[in-house]
């Protein structure tokens, strides 16, 4: 019997018994396999998961070949599923071992500059992206089937070392769902496949952010002077400042203080005549008119001699 010729049906049980064993010698081995474990009936749990494995359904052409690839990847078959940028390399377990490669053509940059500029604004941490947790909106634009972050039907060549003559085998199917599977544990490998950097969709939030804050002060100047038209007042009138208070440094308000008192005090010093003093000023002014009088009297009193 050729390699090529059709290999006898392997019951389920026995299939995922021979995966087990397979995994197990490859690490006694030193060889490090990655399996797809899907742990019930449901392939993707999460955000990225769920929204890949919907996109696959899109491919009409394929869609007799899907069912069985979602069989192979809920009992074990994908032995070994690695994503690099461009292409998904994976080892799956049917009446014999067979590889995939799946290619995957990078992201168009026309593409990836509109999903940054539709998004910005809208996702604030890349943990919120890594786990899904934004907008409908934004879940809605990324997943776009001809525009979002999904590869096109045209832009996925597919290859399997089986003998089955379809461009989807069962095996290459269950990759592609494998592929969901483990967005569900690393939805970081989704940009590593179609060669673009997650950052880009926050960066663009930094240009944002200032613009954001001269909005919003400018709406709080627009506030203060919609108060003052529907009340007829000015703010200043009744005391209300828009203007934050300057605050002096502790040192600098002393030393003005202590130098308006000094200049008070000279004022006061100078204008101001002590009580004695002014009595010793009257007595000085009674003297001498007293001296004045005598004098007179005695010129008047040699002149009649």
């Amino acid at each position: 019997m050729s390699d090529w010729d059709w290999k006898p049906y392997v019951p389920v049980a026995k299939r995922r018994e021979q995966a087990s064993r397979v995994v197990e010698k490859a690490r006694k081995a030193g060889k490090d396999l990655f399996p797809v474990v899907v742990a019930s009936h449901t392939i993707a749990r999460t955000f990225w998961g769920k929204a890949w494995c919907a996109n696959l359904e899109t491919y009409s052409d394929y869609e007799s070949r899907l069912p069985r690839g979602r069989a192979y990847v809920r009992n074990g078959a994908v032995i070994d599923l690695k994503i690099e940028p461009g292409r998904v390399i994976a080892q799956v377990i049917g009446s014999r071992r067979y590889r995939v490669e799946i290619g995957i053509v990078p992201l168009p940059v026309t593409r990836w500059k509109k999903l940054v500029e539709d998004c910005t604004g809208s996702i604030a941490t890349l943990l919120e992206l890594l786990q899904g947790k934004f907008s409908k909106a934004v879940m809605a634009r990324l997943c776009e089937p001809k525009s979002g972050m999904f590869p096109l039907l045209q832009e996925i060549s597919l290859g399997c070392s089986c003998p089955d003559w379809a461009t989807m085998c069962k095996h290459v199917a269950a990759v592609l769902y494998g592929v969901g599977a483990r967005l569900d544990e690393q939805p970081e490998l989704l940009f590593v496949l179609r060669q673009v950097d997650a950052n880009d969709l926050l960066t663009a939030q930094v240009a944002v952010i200032p613009a954001k804050v001269k909005e919003s002060a400018k709406a709080k100047v627009l506030d203060d002077a919609a108060l003052a038209d529907v009340f007829g007042i000015e703010m200043a009138a009744l005391g209300v400042s828009t203007d934050a208070p300057v605050e002096q440094a502790p040192g600098k308000r002393q030393v003005a203080t202590v130098t308006k008192t000094a200049k008070a005090t000279k004022a006061a010093a100078v204008t101001t005549v002590s009580e004695p003093e002014k009595n010793v000023a009257a007595k000085t002014a009674r003297a001498v008119v007293t001296k004045k009088k005598v004098v007179t009297s005695r010129v008047a009193a040699q002149r009649d001699k």
